[in-house]
């Protein structure tokens, strides 16, 4: 173990790998529930997606584990599965196995640009100072997407965001978690995160939370995936190609933006910035999308969730080996796995946050050319809901202060080629 993940150059054990690796499991879980369902409105079988979910997940997370040992689970996108079902196929007028053949060629040819380099360029253009706001602006996200599960904050109807009702079953089980699992923390215990989600999902049964159904089995037999439902008459319509863009493009910057936020978090980051093995990282993210499509589910994608088993101490594959025979069981386990609620899981994505709002210290502020790109960066992905936004405009306003100030030699020839590519995005759209 200690040859192939490097245990001891990184710091860490099996043990707490494997309790990592549980944890980001736990945190991510979520959307074998949500997956299916969401797809299933599209017209697929929910049984059929939720064998596809768990498969596409495993394999792309093993071959992260073993390519590039790293500490980074997959699975279908949130996001991209809203817009494969809402937008692709219920506004835009397709098919579900249109959808499906989109996705796959969009995985193919991330393959593609993984082998010659094209998105390991695209990492390196970000500046240092982005990369660190990539990491804090991920932070925030994920504690807007733990605080919203919880029903903690609600869109309101005075304002755009409010406090929910804290004294209803949801909110009150993610507050009691969260400072149980911030007292754990506090107090040095390992594997608080972990500890926490278990006995707030033991707290939630008597609250009525967490759920367990009449005749209750612990064992189910998977439905059969969707295997290989394409349809390539329409690849050559604008349309089509617009949609493969779409996902194209969120995909990339979703990707970017996690693995650089991540191997921050997890010290595993070059003095610039650079994520290591970030060419085999990239090619796992490819791999998992074609694999995906071809199972019966929506885009696989790097998860930002991934940071709750760093803040568990995960440094290595081993971590992402443990995350991807979970998704295994899960196959024959669903029932089990279910159990755990969105309460329980939101306070070990906001205790994550905090975690990750430590780079912001590094960041150059003082250099308004260096610090408006970095805090639109940071406020823009909670705000949008997005971690590509964030990067697009993070990366826009560099160049656009840079050049505006004369500061030509900071800006390089992939920054330049990426901020127009931006704005004709913006422009076309």
């Amino acid at each position: 173990m200690d040859r192939l993940f490097r245990l001891k150059e990184r710091g860490t054990t099996v043990q707490r790998e494997a309790a990592a690796g549980l944890t980001t499991f736990l945190t991510m879980a979520y959307i074998l529930a949500v997956n299916p369902g969401m797809l299933s409105a599209a017209g697929m079988s929910a049984g059929s997606v939720f064998t596809a979910t768990a498969l596409a997940s495993a394999i792309a997370t093993l071959v992260m584990a073993f390519a590039a040992n790293l500490p980074v689970a997959l699975a279908p996108g949130m996001g991209l599965n809203a817009f494969f079902t809402f937008v692709v196929v219920l506004d835009m007028g397709y098919t579900w196995q249109t959808a499906l053949t989109a996705v796959f060629l969009e995985g193919l040819l991330f393959v593609l640009l993984s082998l010659v380099n094209v998105r390991e360029l695209i990492i390196k253009a970000i500046p240092v100072n982005l990369k660190k706001a990539v990491a804090v602006g991920i932070g925030l996200f994920i504690t807007l997407i733990g605080l919203s599960n919880a029903g903690i904050v609600v869109n309101s109807g005075g304002t755009i965001i409010g406090l929910g009702d804290l004294s209803a079953g949801a909110p009150l089980l993610a507050l009691t978690g969260l400072a149980i699992t911030m007292v754990l923390y506090a107090g040095r215990i390992p594997g608080a995160i972990l500890i926490g989600i278990l006995i707030t999902t033991a707290i939630g049964i008597p609250m009525g939370i967490t759920v367990v159904p009449r005749g209750f089995s612990l064992v189910s037999l998977p439905a059969a995936p969707l295997l290989a439902r394409f349809d390539f008459s329409s690849i050559f319509t604008l349309k089509f190609f617009t949609v493969f863009f779409t996902f194209l493009f969120v995909d990339i910057f979703d990707t970017i933006g996690t693995l650089v936020g991540i191997s921050t978090q997890a010290g595993l980051a070059g003095k610039n910035g650079d994520i290591p093995n970030v060419k085999q990282a990239l090619l796992a993210d490819a791999i998992g999308t074609s694999v995906g499509a071809a199972l019966g589910t929506s885009t696989v994608t790097s998860y930002v969730e991934s940071a709750s088993g760093v803040a568990a101490g995960g440094r290595t594959g081993l971590a992402s080996v443990a995350t991807g025979i979970l998704f295994l069981l899960a196959l024959f386990f669903s029932p089990l796995f279910l159990l755990i609620p969105g309460a329980a899981t939101a306070p070990a994505l906001v205790v994550v946050g905090y975690f990750m709002m430590q780079p912001v210290t590094g960041i150059d502020f003082k250099d308004p050319t260096e610090g408006i790109p970095a805090f639109l960066t940071i406020v823009i992905m909670p705000f949008a809901y997005s971690i590509g936004e964030g990067i697009v405009y993070g990366l826009l306003s560099y160049v656009f202060l840079k050049a505006l100030t004369l500061k030509f030699k900071d800006i390089s020839i992939i920054s330049w080629i990426l901020a127009v590519i931006f704005v004709l995005r913006l422009v076309l759209s």
